[in-house]
């Protein structure tokens, strides 16, 4: 099975989670970064990330290579900002056909919960199918035997729906 983790981060928490699935998955790995980058650690990251969201913005993302058909399993994981998916991640997906292709989700944040952010994606989504879902609480701060145990249970789940296909 070839597999790809797709990933935004901000302050690392989403870069954290993604070299643990991708090492455990033996995947690829694609970090996507926004031309302009957002401001981190001060009040201006939540206004910025805000306005990208609610405006649905789809920022420039520099240079990425990405082709749908060399995988078998993409797995995308965000940040989440104002109750959804970031502009980076928008960006990609209407940047790249995923249509038929089996697709695992995960979300990183403070507390607020993915429920929105992974019901707009899979939304998104449609024409492929949605796997599994991963809901993790800032990976940065989380005890790492909780979130690694998380992510077991993601891979399990992502294995066993690849196994079925």
């Amino acid at each position: 099975m070839k597999s790809i983790v797709i990933y935004y981060t901000l302050e690392n928490s989403t870069k954290k989670a993604a070299n643990i699935i991708a090492t455990k998955l033996n995947a690829d790995i694609l970090e996507l970064q926004p031309m302009k980058a957002y401001p981190t650690g001060s009040i201006s990251k939540f206004f910025w990330g805000g306005k990208s969201v609610i405006f649905n913005q789809k920022p420039k993302l520099s240079t990425y290579h990405f082709n749908a058909s060399t995988y078998d399993l993409i797995i995308i994981g965000t940040p989440i900002w104002a109750g959804t998916y970031t502009p980076p991640i928008q960006t990609f997906i209407s940047e790249n056909s995923l249509t038929d292709k089996k697709i695992a989700l995960f979300s990183c944040h403070d507390g607020g919960g993915p429920k929105k952010c992974f019901q707009q994606l899979t939304t998104k989504l449609s024409s492929s199918e949605i796997i599994a879902y991963l809901d993790l609480i800032n990976p940065n701060k989380a005890k790492a035997e909780e979130t690694n145990q998380k992510i077991e249970t993601f891979i399990s789940t992502i294995s066993l729906k690849m196994k079925e296909s």
